[in-house]
């Protein structure tokens, strides 16, 4: 898919902001806000979350402004907790019987925070839910047969690139880790760099590992040490070859994109949520097409959960504002527009926004032939996030080269028997 569509997009870009002006603006607090750690009042919904990103930011606004459109008295009070210190917060809230009525956190984390006591089960709730036939089993997560939280949208990582560069250096869009890795000696020849992503030894980076591994033949059912080893050499050879910086095992999501956006890349496995910040700050052509991974790579089908927090003030309302933002048709669609999230509900992805959007298109074909659940299946819930974390070091180790790729492999190898016990 080649060219940014920039009429599709300032056309989505004007909806959102007519609604926008007709409506009371809401900014984002800290969670170090007194009035945050010490809950709500029956007239206050706080939702905690951990955007940084100016359309993300927007989003969150938006959703506060369509609720407070419709409860009169109602102010939503989106709370900004640091991604990395939002899960510790949300479970040290809970264990003071404390914490947000609404939570936004990431998908993967949701049976941590559950046995934790860090959230709400929504059985009742979603029992009840009219519209619960609209969203796949996929998004809804479970932890011991209860549900805890739902994802309005989904998010998956693709392969951003530069179009005018690769028009300079003579190359098209990659379909095989072969071009791809043909196309990024080229753009160093150029003098640009090859590829961003985020090398952080946590889930990010997991995440971000992921398709890569994968696509040597990694797999969680059946993990063999040599399939580890490829994929960690692979990216590692990126490094050695200047086409990655080393820098990335300090970069999350963002930081990246923020490279790639300034034109100094021909590349970035990035997700579709960057839509707004690529519109926003590349002063060059650009586009997508699915990551190139191969027949055995799989690409993490990601984003935020929102759930109902444990000790919520106002749960009743938390479920209310659930349903008319997050679970809602053209709340999603709202998502679409500010942040190219797509929709988990199937009247909402069968929107012309979705269906008509060429930069949507690519993680869509990736969604349906290269899509897995995340976390994987055959990973125990009490599991998750110490799994993250292993493979995430081992990932950020290998890349910065404090590891062989052997050593990284035999490290995460070592843990998963453990790990990946029921």
């Amino acid at each position: 898919m080649n060219i940014k569509d920039r009429k599709g997009v300032f056309a989505l870009a004007a909806i959102a902001a007519t609604g926008a002006l007709a409506l009371t603006g809401c900014s984002s607090t800290d969670a170090s806000d007194d009035g945050a750690s010490s809950g709500s009042s029956a007239s206050e919904l706080t939702v905690w979350h951990y955007f940084s990103a100016d359309n993300q930011v927007k989003l969150m606004d938006d959703y506060a402004d369509k609720f407070e459109a419709t409860h009169d008295g109602v102010e939503v009070k989106n709370v900004f907790v640091p991604y990395d210190q939002l899960n510790s917060k949300l479970i040290a809230a809970a264990g003071a019987k404390n914490g947000p009525d609404v939570v936004v956190f990431n998908g993967a984390d949701a049976s941590t925070l559950a046995l934790a006591g860090a959230l709400a089960p929504l059985d009742e709730q979603w029992g009840s839910y009219a519209d619960a036939d609209q969203f796949p089993d996929s998004v809804i997560h479970q932890v011991d047969d209860s549900i805890y939280a739902v994802q309005g949208y989904v998010n998956l990582l693709g392969l951003w690139y530069n179009a005018d560069l690769l028009g300079e250096i003579g190359v098209e869009p990659p379909t095989t880790i072969d071009e791809l890795e043909t196309a990024m000696a080229a753009a160093k020849d150029a003098g640009k760099g090859g590829i961003t992503l985020s090398g952080l030894p946590q889930s990010q980076g997991e995440w971000q590992a992921y398709p890569w591994l994968t696509s040597q033949g990694f797999d969680y059912t059946d993990p063999q040490a040599s399939d580890l080893e490829a994929g960690f050499s692979m990216v590692r050879g990126w490094v050695d070859n200047g086409w990655l910086s080393q820098e990335s095992v300090t970069w999350d999501q963002t930081v990246p994109f923020q490279q790639f956006t300034a034109g100094g890349y021909a590349f970035a496995a990035n997700g579709n949520w960057q839509m707004g910040t690529a519109e926003a700050d590349a002063s060059f052509e650009y586009g997508v097409v699915p990551l190139p991974v191969g027949d055995s790579g799989k690409v993490y089908l990601g984003g935020e959960g929102e759930g109902i927090g444990a000790h919520a003030k106002n749960p009743e309302l938390a479920w209310e504002y659930l349903q008319e933002t997050y679970l809602d048709a053209a709340g999603q669609l709202l998502a679409v527009t500010n942040v190219g999230s797509l929709p988990s509900r199937a009247d909402a992805s069968a929107d012309e926004a979705v269906t008509g959007n060429p930069l949507l298109k690519p993680f869509a074909d990736s969604l349906s032939s290269a899509g897995a659940n995340y976390p994987d299946n055959v990973v125990p819930a009490a599991s998750v996030a110490d799994l993250q974390i292993t493979v995430g070091q081992a990932w950020s180790a290998a890349i910065g080269g404090q590891q062989t790729p052997a050593k990284a492999a035999e490290s995460v190898m070592a843990a998963l028997p453990s790990l990946l016990q029921k």
